[in-house]
């Protein structure tokens, strides 16, 4: 689909994926202020904030598989490497991307290991890691503006150059 940003880059679709990871954000942010006794003794701001945390970091996933695709870099072999395909292209900082990859490690937790995961660790990766969402939306905000930029650079100089062409006799 071709859009202002690049032929090949679905800017529509990762806006989409940054505006539900914003929300929710929001609903985190909310559940942040409830303290350790509060999360461990009532369920559903405890099962709320596994949710809300498992959906925040498919949404990261979903973004960073998209660009991936999008540019037709190599496929990540597993979740986890996402990042640091992205850092490669340097669309996220390299010492980044191993937070990044340590979230989605986190993500693969509450997925595959929700029966026997500590409520207490939930809890201080709700307190200490929600940052580290709002960095990466603003990473990928400002790699999709550069993106238009330069297309929009690149889209002026073809105008120039085909405006600046003789038209051909007849």
């Amino acid at each position: 689909m071709f859009n202002e940003t690049n032929p090949s880059i679905e800017k529509p679709l990762i806006m989409t994926k940054l505006s539900k990871l914003k929300q929710y954000l929001k609903y985190l942010k909310e559940l942040q202020a409830s303290s350790i006794e509060e999360f461990s003794s009532d369920f559903k701001t405890s099962g709320a904030t596994e949710r809300y945390l498992q959906v925040a970091i498919e949404c990261i996933i979903d973004i960073g598989n998209e660009i991936i695709s999008s540019l037709q870099l190599k496929r990540p072999e597993r979740y986890r490497d996402i990042p640091y395909i992205l850092a490669e292209e340097k669309i996220v900082p390299k010492k980044f991307s191993e937070t990044v990859a340590t979230m989605i490690s986190f993500r693969n937790l509450l997925v595959h290991d929700y029966g026997s995961i500590n409520l207490n660790l939930i809890h201080e990766f709700l307190k200490t890691k929600l940052v580290d969402f709002d960095q990466f939306a603003k990473y990928i905000a400002e790699w999709l503006e550069k993106k238009g930029k330069e297309f929009n650079r690149r889209k002026r100089h073809l105008t120039l150059h085909n405006s600046k062409r003789k038209p051909a006799k007849q």
